[in-house]
């Protein structure tokens, strides 16, 4: 998190001083045009070291959930939770029935994050009927647990060596998630886990966790994953509550 606020101190006093280039901001200090550039200067400067900042390793023991087993070892992970006065079996059908839609904002940010290019249907670019999840399982991710009324966990392959291709025509199964070690790749799994809190209520988690392979794939996507990190978060969070939402409406 240290790393996301220094990225986004620099950003921020980036787009102040290029503000100021136009109408100095005397408010905030900017009253000249020439420390306007030298606070564009600066802003770049934190945030290019916000970037490089390096990103601690956590290693998960003993293993609990379904997500343990198959990304012990992480360096970028956020999670965020909702409690929903429903039991587990509404909350469980919600999971998998919502719809991209019923998220507020999530198309605005994906075309942002695809700089609104076409594209084939994907997480990144849903169709209107189709729930979220099965939009995902059926394109870039994979399903690799699930365990009605608890946990679900699917994952994708973020990045990969240059001219890497995957063997056969299959689909990767969760054994081959699991055996992906070698330099150069980028793993990402995300889950939604459901515990029980007390007498038709329970606790709704999210969990995005991400595995780079090697210091040189981990040092590229710090710096992506420490831009976008802000809309990624959102987009959690309103998923919860879509999800919140609609397991209360079908009771």
């Amino acid at each position: 998190m240290l790393a996301i606020g220094v990225v986004y101190l620099g950003l921020i006093s980036t787009f102040a001083g290029a503000i100021s280039g136009i109408k100095p901001l005397s408010f905030l200090g900017i009253p000249t045009r020439q420390r306007a550039l030298l606070v564009v200067a600066i802003g770049l400067v934190v945030t290019v070291i916000g970037c490089l900042l390096p990103a601690k390793e956590i290693r998960i023991d003993p293993l609990r959930t379904q997500l343990d087993q198959f990304v012990p070892v992480y360096q970028f992970n956020e999670f965020h939770s909702i409690r929903i006065a429903a039991d587990k079996e509404h909350v469980y059908r919600a999971i998998k029935s919502v719809k991209a839609d019923e998220i507020f904002l999530f198309r605005t940010l994906i075309w942002i994050r695809r700089f609104g290019r076409p594209g084939p249907e994907s997480i990144l670019n849903p169709g209107k009927e189709t729930p979220l999840l099965d939009v995902a399982t059926r394109t870039s991710f994979i399903l690799l647990a699930e365990i009605p009324n608890q946990e679900i966990v699917v994952g994708t392959l973020i990045g990969a060596p240059r001219g890497w291709k995957p063997k056969g025509t299959t689909r990767p199964t969760p054994e081959d998630f699991k055996a992906l070690h070698a330099p150069g790749f980028v793993l990402a799994a995300m889950n939604f886990r459901i515990e029980d809190d007390g007498p038709g209520a329970c606790i709704l988690t999210t969990e995005t966790r991400v595995y780079a392979t090697d210091g040189s794939s981990r040092r590229r996507f710090a710096a992506y994953w420490r831009m976008i990190y802000p809309g990624s978060a959102f987009i959690r969070r309103m998923w919860l509550r879509a999800i919140r939402q609609r397991a209360i409406s079908s009771r």
